[in-house]
């Protein structure tokens, strides 16, 4: 039998999803669990949707994950997490990051953007999370996927060393100040906000 924890993370091409999949998956690793990761780039060069999934347990079968399996849905972007919602299990979590990216067919006015979604994600109980601010005060507007980070590890509790070690080796040397400051904020954040 799978005993794993799905996260399912997704955003817009740029924004840190791979990254922050691949940090999520050394954690769970260092954290002592299985793990199994799949990735749909999309379009991601061009702005398009990211996904990725991250399975860890003490015994993981499948990488995958269908509609209604995912116990935590990490959202990079408003537009995105709305639209996979459907893949989040009933009494999953939700966290959000406040950002919006319209995408290129709404900037060529081919079409428009979900209205309200914010307030819709707020309804279904997201956890909206403030990363673009957290990252600017920890120093690197390229922060914001760690920040989110932070937050799900109020849920997850790997341990504050366990991430630390992970973000130590994986993040370019010049940025790790400002992603660990990053990490403790959304962390923080998570902690001051929890329900």
């Amino acid at each position: 039998m799978d005993e794993a924890t799905t996260v399912l993370l997704c955003g817009v091409g740029g924004q840190g999803t791979i990254t922050a999949a691949d940090l999520l998956a050394r954690a769970a690793l260092e954290a002592g669990f299985e793990v199994k990761v799949s990735e749909i780039h999309g379009m991601a060069q061009r702005g398009g949707a990211v996904s990725t999934v991250v399975r860890f347990g003490k015994h993981v079968t499948t990488m995958t994950a269908d509609i209604g399996e995912t116990d935590c849905l990490v959202s990079f972007e408003t537009t995105e997490a709305l639209r996979n919602i459907s893949y989040l299990k009933q009494g999953g979590s939700l966290l959000v990051a406040d950002e919006t990216i319209k995408p290129l067919p709404v900037a060529c006015g081919n079409a428009s953007m979900p209205l309200q979604a914010r307030k819709r994600l707020e309804k279904l109980g997201a956890a909206i999370v403030p990363v673009g601010k957290i990252a600017r005060e920890a120093g690197n507007p390229k922060t914001e996927n760690v920040a989110i980070l932070g937050a799900l590890e109020h849920s997850l509790g790997f341990g504050e060393g366990v991430w630390k070690r992970v973000i130590e080796k994986r993040v370019p040397l010049k940025t790790i100040e400002a992603n660990l400051a990053a990490f403790d904020a959304g962390l923080a954040f998570a902690t001051e906000h929890a329900r």
